[in-house]
């Protein structure tokens, strides 16, 4: 007889979610924009859009490409600066989400802009946690991306955490030599948990133009085809370090889901599927729960990290 789980329900970094789907940085903005076509509250949480000291423009459009393997963006982390989301978004996410997670993503140009964000952030009611965006350049090191000088991770970090006692989440590229060294390092600093991945660099050329087809030209590659690289992060870094992982890159379905989830995540972020279709996320979350009454799995804290590697 099929056992059906109890819940889907997870907890990760002191926080409980009623199951394990996040949408991903940047999917709905702030929330708002998909309220009407998305129940937020089903799912497990919301990591919101870039929040950076000063707003920023962003990218040149078009800032969106499709391909056959998935989706390009060059979107430059637009957004309205720190004021602007205290002001203006921070209220709409306490007075219109009750049930998920909210965690917010924070970007910077220096190391001392995330702890500036996080601090000014601290007197919002409705923020659970804090996503660090440390795969963006810091100007001040000829464009070198934070996640990738250990010294500079664990400064960031360790500034972060001095200005508050909500979980971190460290989010971490695809590109690093060693993802697994900056794992730890990261949980050294002080990070309560872990992002895998960030997109993977990539150009698209519009054949016709012959010109890039995003305006800034190059762009961070997402979609079905990034599955395999995050999965093998979360695998990597779970065998490195004992922090819990939130898994993001090519979830299109439930089973995509699972994938992370027996390497070692116990959330998983959806980004690329939403964006195509609003309702995945939350069509993904019941896939995830028919799986586990399928196999017989009463809590996903059964399969976290259960994959069977060849020996």
């Amino acid at each position: 007889m099929k056992s059906r789980p109890h819940s889907l329900n997870v907890a990760a970094a002191g926080l409980s979610f009623q199951n394990p789907v996040v949408l991903a940085a940047g999917t709905a903005a702030y929330g708002r924009e998909l309220a009407g076509v998305i129940n937020l509250d089903a799912l497990g949480g919301i990591v919101t859009k870039a929040v950076s000291v000063e707003s920023r423009n962003g990218a040149p459009s078009p800032r969106v490409a499709e391909f056959d393997g998935g989706m390009i963006n060059a979107v430059g982390l637009a957004n309205p600066g720190l004021d602007a989301a205290r002001r203006d978004d921070m209220p709409w996410l306490a007075a219109n989400v009750r049930n998920a997670r909210v965690i917010v993503n924070v970007v910077g140009s220096a190391v001392e802009d995330f702890s500036t964000v996080v601090a000014g952030l601290e007197d919002a009611a409705r923020i659970d946690a804090y996503e660090l965006n440390v795969s963006c350049p810091n100007v001040r090191a000829g464009g070198l991306e934070f996640g990738a000088d250990n010294a500079m991770l664990s400064a960031l970090i360790a500034r972060a955490r001095r200005e508050t006692r909500r979980p971190l989440f460290v989010k971490l590229s695809p590109t690093l030599l060693n993802i697994a060294d900056a794992a730890r390092v990261a949980a050294d600093a002080g990070a309560d948990g872990l992002s895998l991945i960030n997109t993977i660099p990539g150009l698209v050329v519009d054949v016709s133009t012959r010109r890039p087809a995003l305006g800034f030209g190059s762009g961070g590659v997402s979609g079905a085809g990034l599955l395999p690289v995050g999965v093998l992060a979360v695998w990597k870094v779970s065998r490195a370090v004992r922090l819990p992982l939130l898994g993001i890159g090519g979830v299109m379905k439930g089973t995509d889901a699972i994938q992370y989830i027996l390497a070692g995540a116990t959330l998983v972020g959806v980004g690329t599927a939403a964006l195509r279709d609003p309702r995945a996320p939350e069509r993904i979350a019941g896939e995830i729960g028919d799986w586990c009454a399928s196999n017989s799995v009463s809590s996903l804290t059964e399969i976290v990290g259960a994959l069977q590697w060849p020996t």
